[in-house]
C-alpha cells in the first residue's frame, strides 16, 4: 500500500524498532503519509529577518571528525559557516571541541571535495550524472543478494545506520564490516565478560588516583574531549587526582601524568598481575570473586620477577600499588598497546582484574543503562572486520561492497593483500568526500555532502552522566550542487529494493522529520506539538533519554597468562596514532599537519621515536635516515631521538604514507600500518598492531634541514621562514631582566 505501511514496519523504518514498550503510550501515528513528509526547508542563504549582515548566527548540530560524536555550535554569517565550538548543552563535551573538531571546516571548504557522481570507464574514473550512477547501482545491484553483498564502514550510529542496517536486509545480507583502527574493541570484549556491558561510564572524575596502562584518553582516545573534562574534574577536586601513566611510548595523556613509567612492549599484563599479587598476599585486601586458576596465576607473579620482565623497577612498582591501595576510589585503564597484541585479551582482562581486587566497579566504572532505541546505538569498529573483509575478497566471497567512512585500502596491512584481493568484488560502490585510497579503487564513487550540510542523528558510544542522542542539521547551503546527503543515498538505495515502505518519504529530510514525530511522548516531554518538538531538538543539538537503570556485576573470568611474544631480536613497533592526523583520515587537513606532534614536535612529515640509549648502540644520531623493516615490508623515516620511548620500542605515528587523498595528503611521510604482520588476538580475532618486530638500520646522515620541528631549532622553519618562534625561559628572564 503506497503511502502507507504497519506499525511494524514503522518501528523498523524509523529506527525504534526494540523499544515497543516504550512506545506503548506516545503519539505514533498509526500510518505514515506521504503528506506529512512534506516540509519547507529554508536556506540559509536567504537571509532570515533577525540576521543582520556582519554578525554571525550560531546553529547547533554534531560533529564527526571521529566516532565521539561531540554536540558544536557552528557560527553561520552571510550564509557561510565560519566557526565551529562545543555546544554548552551536550553534557558529553560541554562546550569544549578538540583540534580535530575545529578543523571540520577546512574539511568542508577543502579543494580537493569530489564534486560530481563519477563511473569506472575503460579502466578510469570518469564523470557521470545522478541518474546514471543510481541507474548503474540499480542494475548491479540487482544481480547481487545475500551474503554476496556488502557494506564497509566506519564507526555509525542514529538514523543512518538503522537505514543501512535496513538495506542490508533488503538484500538479504548480515555483512556490514565496521572497522576503526583506534579502537576498544578487546577492552569491549573484556567489559562484556567481566562487568556484563560493553560499554560502562568510566567516571576519572570520581577517583582519586587514575593509572592508566597506555590509555590515551587526552589523545587518540575513543572521546578525549569528554574524558579531558572528566580529567579536569579529577584533577581539581578537593583530593586532587594522581594520575600515572605506564606505556612504552610517551603519549599526549602520559605527558600529562605525575609518574610516567616505561614498561617493555607487551608485558603490561604481566605487571598488572605483579600489583594484583602484592594487593592480595602483601596488603591483603580480599580475593573474593577470583576463580582459583586466576588466583595461582597471580600467586606466580612475584614483584622480581615482574620486575625483571617488564623493564619496571620493583620499587615504583610497590609504590605505585600502595598508592591504589590508600587512594580509594581509583581506576584502572587499559589502552590500544595492551589490547594490541596476540595476549591482548588476557592482559586487558589482568588490568580490569584490578579494578575488581580494588573495588572500583559501581564506584569509578558506572552502568550506562539500557539505552531504549537500540537499532540507533553506536556500531563501533574494530579491525577484525577488516581481516574478515579481506578474507573474503581473497576468497571471492563477494559481487559487490559499499563503503562509507573508511579507507581499507590505506589502513589494511600488506599482509593481507587486501590491496590486490579487490580486484576480487565485481562492483565497488565508494560513498566519499575525497579522493583516498579505496575511492580510486572504487568502480562507482557517490559523492556525499560534507556533515556540515547534512542532516543526520548521531549516539555517542561513550556517554556522558546521561544518554542523549545529537542532532545533525545543515549549517548551511551545500557548497557543490551535485553531492548529496548519505541519508538521501540510503533513502534512495532503499527505494531500489522497498519501494512501498521508503516512497512515501520525499528526501531523508522528510524521514527525520517523521522519525522525530513517532518518539515516544516520554522524550518529547514538555514539547507541546511535533514542531516544538523538532524546533527545540535543532535549537538545543541534544534529545535526552531515559535509560534503563541497571548495575555492573564484577566477575572475575579465568583467562590465559599474558606472556610475551616475539623474538628477542630487534625493536617492538608501536604504530602511534596522535590527535590530530588520528588514524590518517585527517591528513588532508593543513591545519592539522602544520599542528605540531604534542611530544616531538614535528610537523608535515613522519618520523622515528628511538631511544637516546638504543639508538646509540645502533650507531644513530639525532635525525639520522633509517629503515625499519618487518618481515611484511619496510619504511624510510628520520629519527628524532626522545627519553619517552622504552629501550626495546621503535615509534612510528600513524597518519601520514597517502597514495592518493588529495594535494596536502599524498606523498607525505610512511605508513606504518603497512608492515605490520597480521598477528591477532587469540580471543577476539582483533589485529594484535602491537606485536610486530623491526629491524633498524642507518641508511643516510643526519639531515636538519629534511624535517620541520617547531620550536627545537632543527628545521623549524618552511621556506626560509620561521612559522613559531620559540626560545627558552632563561632567555626571556635575561632579555625582561626578571
Amino acid at each position: 500500500m503506497i503511502g502507507k505501511i504497519n506499525r511494524r514496519s514503522f518501528l523498523k523504518v524509523m529506527g525504534w524498532s526494540g523499544a515497543g514498550a516504550a512506545l506503548s503510550g506516545c503519539d505514533l501515528p498509526s500510518t505514515v503519509t506521504l503528506e506529512e513528509g512534506k516540509e519547507e526547508v529554508v536556506s540559509y542563504l536567504m537571509p532570515e529577518e533577525y540576521v543582520i549582515p556582519g554578525v554571525g548566527v550560531w546553529y547547533a548540530s554534531t560533529c564527526t571528525q571521529c566516532g565521539a560524536g561531540c554536540g558544536i555550535h557552528g557560527r553561520v554569517r552571510e550564509g557561510r559557516v565560519l566557526k565551529l565550538e562545543g555546544n554548552p548543552d551536550a553534557a558529553l563535551n560541554k562546550g569544549k571541541l578538540c583540534m580535530m573538531g575545529q578543523a571540520g571546516v577546512q574539511g568542508h571548504y577543502n579543494p580537493d571535495r569530489i564534486t560530481t557522481p563519477m563511473l569506472r570507464t575503460g579502466g578510469s574514473l570518469a564523470a557521470v550524472t545522478w541518474d546514471q550512477a543510481m541507474a548503474v547501482l540499480e542494475e548491479k545491484l540487482a544481480a547481487v543478494s545475500g551474503d554476496r553483498f556488502g557494506w564497509f564502514t566506519g564507526t555509525m550510529s542514529g538514523h543512518q545506520a538503522a537505514l543501512v542496517a535496513n538495506h542490508l536486509e533488503a538484500m538479504g545480507s548480515t555483512k556490514h564490516y565496521v572497522h576503526e583502527v583506534v579502537n576498544n574493541a578487546v577492552s569491549r570484549a573484556v567489559n562484556t565478560d567481566m562487568l556484563g556491558e560493553a560499554t560502562p561510564r568510566l567516571r576519572l572524575d570520581k577517583a582519586k588516583m587514575v593509572v592508566s596502562f597506555g590509555a590515551d584518553f587526552l589523545g587518540a582516545g575513543q572521546s578525549p574531549v569528554h574524558y579531558a573534562g572528566q580529567y579536569a574534574a579529577f584533577r581539581t577536586n578537593k583530593e586532587r587526582g594522581l594520575l600515572v601513566q605506564i606505556e612504552s611510548k610517551m603519549s599526549l595523556t602520559g605527558g600529562n601524568a605525575d609518574l610516567w613509567l616505561a614498561i617493555k612492549p607487551g608485558t603490561e599484563g604481566i605487571l598488572a598481575l605483579g600489583m594484583a599479587n602484592l594487593l592480595l598476599n602483601k596488603l591483603k585486601l580480599s580475593d573474593a570473586g577470583i576463580p582459583s586458576d586466576v588466583r595461582a596465576m597471580i600467586d606466580d607473579h612475584d614483584i622480581t620477577r615482574v620486575a625483571r620482565t617488564t623493564g619496571v623497577a620493583g620499587h615504583r612498582i610497590q609504590r605505585v600499588t600502595q598508592l591504589l591501595s590508600e587512594r580509594s576510589p581509583s581506576l584502572v585503564l587499559a589502552g590500544a598497546t595492551v589490547e594490541g597484541h596476540a595476549h591482548g585479551y588476557a592482559a586487558t582482562a589482568a588490568v580490569m582484574l584490578l579494578n575488581h581486587i580494588l573495588g572500583n566497579v559501581g564506584k569509578t566504572i558506572e552502568s550506562a543503562g539500557d539505552f531504549p532505541f537500540p537499532q540507533l546505538m553506536s556500531r563501533q569498529g574494530g579491525t577484525s572486520d577488516l581481516l574478515a573483509f579481506a578474507a573474503d575478497a581473497k576468497a571471492q566471497q563477494l559481487d559487490a561492497a559499499i563503503f562509507y567512512g573508511s579507507n581499507p585500502v590505506y589502513s589494511a596491512p600488506q599482509a593481507l593483500g587486501l590491496g590486490e584481493a579487490m580486484a576480487n568484488i565485481g562492483f565497488k560502490v565508494a560513498i566519499a568526500q575525497f579522493p583516498d585510497e579505496t575511492v580510486m579503487a572504487a568502480d562507482l564513487v557517490l559523492p556525499v555532502d560534507s556533515y556540515l550540510e547534512d542532516w543526520g542523528t548521531q549516539v555517542p558510544a561513550n556517554q556522558a552522566e546521561s544518554n542523549a542522542i545529537h542532532v545533525q542539521q545543515p549549517l548551511m547551503e551545500r557548497l557543490h550542487s551535485q553531492t548529496r546527503g548519505l541519508g538521501d543515498i540510503l533513502l534512495s538505495l532503499l527505494k531500489q529494493r522497498k519501494s512501498e515502505e521508503y516512497a512515501q518519504f520525499e528526501d531523508y529530510y522528510a524521514y527525520l522529520r517523521n522519525a522525530f514525530a513517532a518518539m515516544p511522548a516520554d522524550v518529547k516531554q514538555s514539547a507541546q506539538n511535533n514542531n516544538e518538538f523538532w524546533n527545540t531538538a535543532l535549537q538545543t543539538g541534544v534529545i535526552n533519554v531515559e535509560s534503563g537503570a541497571r548495575k555492573l556485576q564484577s566477575t572475575v573470568v579465568s583467562f590465559a597468562a599474558p606472556v610475551t611474544e616475539g623474538a628477542a631480536d630487534g625493536l617492538s613497533l608501536v604504530p602511534s596514532a596522535r590527535m590530530g592526523l588520528f588514524d590518517g583520515r585527517h591528513a588532508n587537513l593543513p591545519w592539522l599537519q602544520e599542528a605540531p606532534d604534542h611530544i616531538s614536535k614535528v610537523v608535515w612529515d613522519s618520523w622515528a621515536e628511538m631511544h637516546p640509549d638504543t639508538a646509540a648502540k645502533m650507531g644513530i644520531a639525532n635525525l639520522d635516515l633509517v629503515r625499519i623493516s618487518s618481515a611484511q615490508g619496510s619504511v624510510d623515516v628520520r629519527v628524532v631521538l626522545l627519553k619517552g620511548v622504552h629501550h626495546d620500542a621503535v615509534a612510528v605515528p600513524l597518519g601520514q604514507g597517502h597514495e592518493a587523498y588529495g594535494r596536502y595528503a599524498k606523498g607525505l611521510g610512511v605508513n606504518p600500518l603497512k608492515i605490520l604482520d597480521a598477528t591477532t588476538d587469540a580471543m577476539t580475532g582483533e589485529l594484535a598492531m602491537f606485536s610486530t618486530r623491526v629491524t633498524v638500520k642507518k641508511i643516510g646522515e643526519a639531515d636538519a634541514l629534511s624535517i620541520v620541528r617547531m620550536g627545537t631549532g632543527s628545521g623549524d622553519s618552511q621556506a626560509g621562514r620561521k612559522l613559531v618562534v620559540t626560545v627558552p625561559v632563561e632567555q626571556v628572564k635575561r632579555s625582561e631582566g626578571a
